[in-house]
Order: structure tokens, then sequence, then C-alpha cells
């Protein structure tokens, strides 16, 4: 009777061994099953990352503050397209092929293709190069049709001076021999490209792009063309860096009180011929930003650039004018007050003549475009220095 017991215990607790070895071989089989399941629904989830060589698919465009002649717009895989307005329905467009990828079929008709890295180009314009510059892309710069001798920024000077950068002679009559020797197909240019040049060039196979910076009616809208070259050579943090610097100057100005100075902005040619900045133009908007009032409010209003005017009639309506700008770099460069007033006699009856109060701008205010903030800064530091301050980094005093 004992042995039958132990032969019906030692049977349960093999039987027992067998269901428990079975139920585990089963959930792990129950696990194996649901760890496929779960990666083939991950796998749906997230699918591997799409090719998009060769295609324009929108992704986002660029974010502006005050530009307008011009945009850019980014698309999956690099891809870039940015717009150069010419006049209201003539844009100049440039495709940005990313490095390695191939042209799109769908491109834009039309469009420059400027494939990544952006090298060899020509520049004929001072600040479309101190802008290329600021945001580090110098070296895509091949040739520029400025001499040594007439730039102030270092970094050009040094470019050329070391053979990185080579001078082909004036905008108007380059050399096309060293432009077709250099490979070069690309080239920026200012508003002043003639249409004979235009033509030559196109005939070499050298797309031509105009930089519209001029046009813009917010000083800072030329600054932010920044932005357009850091989107070419890829530079856009460098770019955001560019403008935000500059415009956290105009942010702190706005919040500034008006000094209720009024300034004049001129400057008399070696023929004797007087041109004042118009009321509308960039640099009278300088002096507001800067808190003072620009004192021919009524010239050339609607218009930007410079109003040509009798000396009498300029006489007669900035005789009252608390500060005098002279345009030192156009027409004319006076180092002292006596060499200011050669150029007239009756400007040594102007109020800010007898108060001392005639600055000039310094060589480089037209060559340098990344710093309008600070040069704007500059004005403002004017109209607040008391009488001991006579040079500031854009502007100097003439004694």
């Amino acid at each position: 009777m004992k042995l039958r017991f132990l032969s019906l215990l030692l049977a349960f607790l093999m039987l027992t061994a067998a269901l428990s070895a079975c139920g585990e071989k089963n959930e792990a089989g129950d696990a194996a099953a649901d760890a496929q399941v779960n990666a083939e629904a991950n796998n749906d989830a997230q699918p591997a990352e799409e090719n998009y060589d060769g295609k324009l698919v929108p992704d986002h465009s660029m974010e502006l503050k005050y530009a307008k002649f011009f945009s850019v717009d980014y698309y999956k895989g690099g891809y870039k397209i940015a717009k150069v307005q010419n006049a209201p329905d003539d844009f100049s467009v440039m495709l940005i092929v990313p490095e390695g990828m191939s042209v799109p079929e769908d491109a834009p008709k039309d469009a420059v293709v400027l494939k990544q890295p952006v090298k060899n180009i020509l520049v004929s314009s001072t600040p479309v190069t101190s802008l290329i510059n600021a945001v580090g892309a110098l070296d895509a710069i091949s040739l520029t049709t400025y001499d040594v001798d007439s730039w102030y920024i270092d970094d050009v000077k040094k470019a050329l001076t070391d053979n990185k950068l080579t001078y082909i002679g004036d905008y108007k009559t380059p050399d096309y021999e060293k432009i077709v020797a250099q490979g070069t197909t690309f080239a920026f240019f200012s508003t002043m490209l003639t249409d004979d040049v235009k033509a030559q060039l196109t005939s070499l196979g050298v797309d031509v792009v105009l930089d519209q910076s001029a046009q813009e009616d917010h000083p800072l809208g030329r600054v932010e063309w920044a932005k357009l070259y850091g989107a070419i050579f890829n530079k856009e943090e460098a770019a955001e860096e560019v403008f935000n610097t500059q415009d956290k100057y105009v942010e702190d100005l706005s919040k500034a009180e008006k000094t209720g100075k009024s300034v004049a902005m001129f400057y008399i040619t070696s023929k004797g011929v007087l041109y004042a900045r118009n009321a509308d133009d960039y640099m009278a908007k300088m002096v507001e930003i800067a808190g003072g009032d620009y004192a021919l409010s009524d010239v050339g209003v609607g218009e930007t650039g410079t109003a040509k005017m009798e000396l009498e009639a300029f006489y007669d309506k900035a005789k009252d004018a608390d500060y005098i700008i002279y345009i030192w770099s156009m027409g004319g460069k006076p180092e002292t007050m006596d060499a200011f007033l050669e150029r007239a006699a009756i400007l040594s009856d102007m109020k800010a003549v007898q108060n001392g109060n005639v600055w000039c701008t310094t060589p480089d205010y037209f060559q340098i475009q990344n710093t309008i903030g600070s040069m704007i800064n500059d004005i403002h530091l004017m109209l607040t220095a008391d009488e001991s301050t006579d040079r500031l980094t854009y502007l100097f005093k003439l004694k």
C-alpha cells in the first residue's frame, strides 16, 4: 500500500513539471510573437527617411523682419529657392542645390543653378562683399571690381594682398579675359551694372544677379540681406547673428526719448554741385531712428537717394539745423572745418557751424553694410554727446 502511494505521488510530480515546462514555452512563444507584431507596427509608424534627391518638396520659408526685395524658400533635402525682385513683375531666381544632390526636373524655368559649395564668384559691390564677409564666406569670392586701395575692410584688403582675391578692373570695364581664365560663371553686381557689361558677361556664360538691397525702405532691410547670402553659402546661423546684433541697436533706441535735435545731410561735388539726402532716403530714416529730426523733411518726399539743390535753397532750409553730417566719401574729403567751409562761404552762417556741430562720415561708411545698426547708434551718440566727444566709430567732428 505504501509503495503504491509513492508511485502515484511520483507520477503526479512528473505531470506537474511537464505542464509547467509547456506553459513556460507557450509564454516565451507568445512574447516572441508579440515582439514581432510590435516591431512590424513600429516599422509602419516610422518609415525609413525619404530620399529627396531631385525632388522639390516644400518645407518652410525664411522669416524676414524688414527686407522686402528678396525671399528664400526651403525644401526637403536641403534645396533652396531664392528670389530677388528687380521690378514688380521681374525676379531673378536662384536654385541652390545641396552638395551631392541632383538638379530637380521641376526646377523653376530660367533659374540660375548654384551647386553648393558655391565658390569662385565675382562680386561687384562693396556692400555685398561686406555682408558675405560678415557671414564668413569671403573665400567664396574670387573676383572684384575694386582695387586694394579702394577697400576699408581689412579682410578684403588682405585677401587681395594674398592673391586670394583678384581685381579685374572697374565695373564699367571689367577684364573679361581674367573672368574667363578664372572660370567664374556667377556674379553679383550692384544696380549700377550697365547693359553692355551684362550682355558681355551673359555671352561668356556668366549668370548675373543684381543686389537690390538699396531699394529697401528701412535701413535694417539692407542688413537683412545678409540672410540671403547666408542661405546661398549655408551660413544661416551666422547671418542671423549679424542681423540680430544690428537690430538690437534699433530696438534699444526705440525705447529712448527723442532728442528734438535736427540734422542736415549733404555733400558738395568738386564742381560745386550740392546734393542733399531725400526725406525718405534710408539715411534720413537713420537720423529719425536715432532720435533726431531730418532738417530737409520736405525735400524728395517719397524718394530715396539724393536731391540736387541750389546752394541758396539748401541754406534756407537747413540753416537752423542743430547738426550737419557731411558725407565725406562723396564730393570732397574735408578733414577740418576750414576745408569744409572752402566748399561754400555761405555755410559758415549755419547754426551747426556756429556751434561746432559739423560731423563727417568715415570713409568706410558706405562700404560696410553689415553694421548699419551701429551707425544709427553713432548718430544717437552724436546727438547726445558733450562737447568733448569728437570721434565715434563711423563719424568724426570737424574742428
